[in-house]
């Protein structure tokens, strides 16, 4: 029999050293059983999934609607607020990344891929139709139906998605470096379930966040490979077909756990930079190699309009039954930003020790969402760009295989020389984005099975780093783009709840903690406001 440390329960030998066996066995139990009922009939597992997501999207728009709301403005309250000066971690505490890593990585963890995959083909879809245009009277594939496309698209890319990463990390990262607690979930709900964290409550808790993580990482795993499928057809004339998806997914999966292996301060923190490197490449290009003077000028306008509208259109929920637009659009990213809210916060949480609450919520929401919108201004604008004044055919592509948009737009804007090298430069990205999606997933997994250690087994990071690439093909055999919506959707369902349960208890207790005092220098491990030693003792 295994022996067990006393406080966590985490093996100290045997096969599940360094984890909780019953988190080990019951997380790998859970994702077994997906594959398995998947490959035994592919084409009824992926109508159970398209089932659940249209049910879900067509009944809890409003739900989902207003929980984004509720994140979104208590990230505001709490930055704006008294209790934004507290530490997270000592009071003399200072953080370990410099404010460049730190952003790197913010983004890295947040976006990534998605940015990639939709930053044309969104702005694309919408200049075509959707119901903010028609209530506004608006023509399809117009100036004013061009603005509105990418008001959309930063309001799905804006400050609402990223408050669900923001909350998230910050309930988890308070309650591991201020009050002591491992940095798991499960600590965020101390102040309901108290010793309860430490027995199966707290067990199924994480549980659903392994799930929801396994889950949002593939969707997005699932998307870039199919765009990196496009491009290296573009470049090599590869087949693109779901056979060769999975057989990248499997190169890079293998790629993905050696950088998760080697950790955050190495593989992690070098490649997030590297991405930041590269993107800030292709964001020149576009930059001077596409309408320039337009594209600053849609940046400034778009944003400004943004920030005009995005607390009404936070709160619309389509009052037509019979459209399936906000289930499609709005409902699947809130799903999505939710599913990656277990794995994104937890990282982010890890890589942001020492910050204040305000610094973290800040540089969380802000810097990450201008990024985002200068990202969509230069892709999207300059496809949009193309189809008012120019020779178009940016749509068409979209409407035929929305992968192939990145690269048709970059030929469209005719500089012979460079093409080829900035569709290769892209699909680099890809790989490397991808490999930053999935071996910061890995590493929160691995986290989780181990009740908070920052440095967990690297034989569970190998496992799931190859779990999470077979999930995500599985995933694609079953019905491709949408299955992985599905499944990502379906995920996010379940932990939404947790995700309430991790406000209150961040609340309940940063409210007792708004009035503490600098000069006192309150140690993380020795909380005035939650006894810890007994849960510390429990079995």
């Amino acid at each position: 029999m295994n022996n067990k440390n006393n406080n966590t329960g985490i093996a100290e030998s045997g096969l599940f050293s360094g984890i909780n066996p019953s988190m080990g066995i019951l997380a790998k139990g859970m994702v077994v059983a997906f594959l398995v009922f998947t490959i035994m009939n592919v084409d009824y597992a992926g109508g159970v999934y398209a089932d659940i997501k249209n049910w879900i999207q067509t009944t809890l728009n409003w739900y989902y609607v207003s929980l984004i709301s509720v994140f979104f403005f208590l990230s505001i309250w709490l930055t704006t607020g008294k209790m934004g000066s507290l530490r997270l971690g000592a009071d003399d505490e200072r953080p370990a990344f410099s404010f460049f890593s730190w952003f790197a990585m913010l983004f890295g963890a947040g976006m990534g891929i998605a940015m990639l995959f939709w930053s044309i083909a969104e702005p694309i879809f919408h200049f075509q139709g959707n119901p903010f245009m028609t209530m506004a009277g608006v023509e399809a594939g117009s100036a004013e139906a061009a603005q509105i496309a990418m008001r959309i698209s930063f309001f799905h890319w804006g400050f609402h998605g990223w408050a669900i990463y923001a909350i998230a990390g910050l309930a988890m990262a308070y309650f591991a470096f201020r009050k002591g607690l491992p940095l798991t979930i499960r600590s965020a709900l101390y102040p309901i379930l108290g010793d309860k964290i430490y027995g199966p409550t707290g067990h199924a808790v994480d549980l659903l966040g392994v799930f929801a993580t396994i889950f949002g990482v593939a969707t997005s795993l699932g998307l870039g490979v199919s765009q990196m499928n496009a491009g290296l057809n573009y470049l090599f004339g590869m087949e693109i077909s779901v056979i060769n998806q999975v057989i990248l997914i499997a190169v890079i999966s293998v790629a993905a756990t050696f950088s998760a292996v080697s950790g955050v301060a190495k593989g992690i923190r070098i490649l997030s930079e590297l991405n930041i490197k590269l993107t800030a490449i292709l964001f020149l290009f576009f930059l001077f190699a596409g309408p320039t003077v337009f594209l600053l000028g849609f940046y400034v306008t778009s944003v400004g309009d943004y920030l005009w509208n995005m607390i009404p259109m936070g709160f619309w929920t389509d009052p037509n039954p019979e459209s399936q637009w906000q289930g499609w659009w709005t409902v699947f990213y809130w799903g999505w930003y939710i599913s990656w809210a277990p794995f994104v916060g937890m990282f982010i949480a890890r890589i942001s020790r020492g910050r204040t609450v305000r610094e973290f919520l800040l540089g969380v929401i802000l810097v990450p969402c201008l990024v985002s919108f200068l990202w969509l201004s230069l892709f999207g604008g300059t496809a949009l760009h193309m189809e008012l004044y120019g020779d178009g055919g940016i749509v068409a592509a979209v409407n035929d295989n929305l992968t192939t948009a990145l690269y048709v737009t970059l030929e469209a804007l005719n500089i012979e020389w460079a093409t080829w090298a900035m569709a290769a430069l892209a699909t680099l990205m890809i790989l490397t984005w991808f490999v930053t999606s999935a071996d910061s997933g890995t590493l929160v997994i691995c986290t989780l099975l181990s009740m908070g250690s920052e440095n967990p087994p690297h034989k569970f990071r190998v496992i799931w780093g190859l779990g999470v690439g077979a999930v995500a093909a599985v995933l694609l055999l079953a019905g491709g783009l949408k299955a992985l919506q599905a499944a990502s959707v379906a995920a996010a369902l379940p932990f939404s709840i947790v995700m309430i349960m991790m406000i209150i208890g961040l609340l309940s207790s940063m409210l007792t903690d708004s009035d503490y005092v600098p000069s006192q220098k309150t140690a993380p491990s020795e909380p005035d406001n939650l006894s810890l030693n007994k849960p510390a003792q429990a079995g």
